[in-house]
């Protein structure tokens, strides 16, 4: 019999260890054919919620928020990357041309159109487009505090570009986005990739593969365990 499991992923777009966890989640998965299967839904936590419209240079802000040197930040990228590959994923730059440096951004907008893929089409379609910001931001170095970038990408994701456009002026679903980051502090989240899995077991960090099988192996024995 094939169990069943919820994870909720809290995490940013911006986050390069969330884009790792997603891979060593997805070689879990792999391991655990036919006998867990997982929906996953991605839930809003924002790295820089305060950050302005324009970003902020990557070296600046790491220096700024971390105190890293230029040389410790990418002495800490290049390992990245390395454990990147190794997940099945990439952190590098895949345009034309020599790669434009990297920025850091407000990612409001972009957990908005999350919320709404979510809502709208469902989680295979939202995770389509996680994707697709992850790729638009550290493979393609796009700019995603710029609305028109962030259509092109829900567009190309499935998304109706004008209903996605007005989700963006949404008063509403914003109001939903910081209810769920809200929500993740009072689940003593404070940084990410955490994954949430059946509501109420929670593995926080970007954790190797052999460590979500069989975390995901312990929450489906509790599981049918349960009264």
């Amino acid at each position: 019999m094939t169990d069943t499991v919820s994870i909720d992923i809290y995490s940013d777009v911006v986050c390069p260890w969330c884009v790792i966890g997603y891979g060593q989640l997805t070689k879990a998965l792999g391991e655990l054919e036919g006998e867990i299967e997982a929906e996953l839904r991605w839930r809003p936590f924002e790295l820089n919620p305060d950050m302005a419209a324009g970003g902020e240079d990557m070296e600046e802000h790491l220096s700024r928020k971390y105190g890293r040197s230029t040389e410790e930040g990418a002495a800490m990228r290049s390992r990245m990357k390395e454990i990147a590959a190794g997940a099945g994923v990439s952190l590098s730059f895949e345009g034309e041309g020599e790669a434009p440096p990297q920025r850091m951004w407000n990612t409001r907008d972009c957990h908005k159109l999350m919320a709404f893929a979510l809502e709208q089409a469902g989680p295979q379609v939202q995770t389509r487009l996680k994707l697709a910001l992850f790729r638009a931001h550290f493979n393609l170095r796009a700019d995603l505090s710029d609305r028109g970038t962030l259509l092109d990408v829900a567009a190309g994701a499935g998304l109706h570009r004008e209903a996605a456009k007005a989700a963006l002026d949404d008063a509403a679903l914003e109001a939903r986005v910081l209810a769920e980051e809200r929500q993740a502090w009072d689940l003593n989240i404070t940084g990410v990739p955490a994954m949430l899995v059946n509501g109420k077991f929670l593995i926080p960090g970007a954790q190797a593969p052999e460590t979500y099988v069989n975390a995901l192996r312990r929450v489906a024995e509790k599981s049918r365990a349960a009264p």
